[in-house]
């Protein structure tokens, strides 16, 4: 059992909470839920959970905010969106502000747990980012979650910070969509492949406006690969 593991639920609906607590307890998870954001973030501060499924849309404090003051206090801890929309905008926004995943309701409750699963073995993981690392005009500090290109720093939330990383990490060589999921989301992932493509996409813009050196180019059929355009 993982009785020690704590779960913070930042939902409105009473009936969405309750099928979560039902879930999370059977996989033996301490289930805890607050109703509006505010309660969320007091929640978040006094509880210290292990992972966090946030809805966006919340009275008093939205699941925006909510996120964004989660993400300065800690860049490591999961944090699950629910969205009622699925729409696009909604998605990269809430991924932009450091969510690690999304899933769109009405959900298979068991597609959640999957999901939680996942994030809570990846963040346990033994593969913990520590090492700072530098790649030309490219420097990661891992203790502290910083990019610098330049010497400027460019801000990005963890998980694009981790995709960046792993691909520093592996210059010039062909990473599939699956090695990339692995490695930063999780063995058992099953999510929403636009997950990836809207952090992919990301890192990449974030690159092209910072420097003309790097880039990610998209292996058609294969995977992604992070190349040294100044070595072409």
């Amino acid at each position: 059992m993982n009785s020690s593991i704590k779960i913070l639920t930042i939902e409105d609906d009473p009936n969405i909470i309750e099928l979560i607590d039902l879930y999370m307890v059977k996989m033996g998870y301490q289930s805890i839920a607050a109703y509006d954001g505010e309660m969320g973030l007091e929640m978040y501060f006094n509880e210290r959970p292990d992972c966090i499924i946030l809805d966006l849309m919340l009275p008093k404090v939205d699941g925006w905010d909510v996120c964004k003051t989660i993400r300065l206090e800690d860049k490591h801890i999961p944090i699950l969106m629910l969205t009622g929309k699925g729409e696009s905008y909604d998605i990269v926004q809430g991924l932009e502000l450091g969510a690690d995943d999304y899933i769109v309701k009405p959900f298979d409750p068991n597609e959640l747990c999957a999901r939680v699963k996942a994030s809570l073995r990846r963040t346990k993981s033994s593969e913990v980012y520590k090492e700072d690392l530098t790649c030309s005009n490219l420097v990661m500090n891992m203790q502290e979650y910083k990019v610098f290109i330049n010497n400027e720093e460019v801000k990005m939330p963890p998980k694009e910070t981790e995709l960046l990383y792993f691909f520093a990490s592996n210059p010039n060589q062909i990473l599939s969509r699956q090695q990339l999921l692995d490695r930063i989301w999780g063995y058992d992932f099953d999510g929403d492949p636009r997950t990836i493509d809207v952090h992919i996409k990301r890192v990449r813009d974030k690159l092209t406006s910072y420097s003309s050196h790097w880039s990610i180019t998209t292996v058609r059929g294969i995977g992604y690969r992070f190349e040294d355009k100044q070595n072409d």
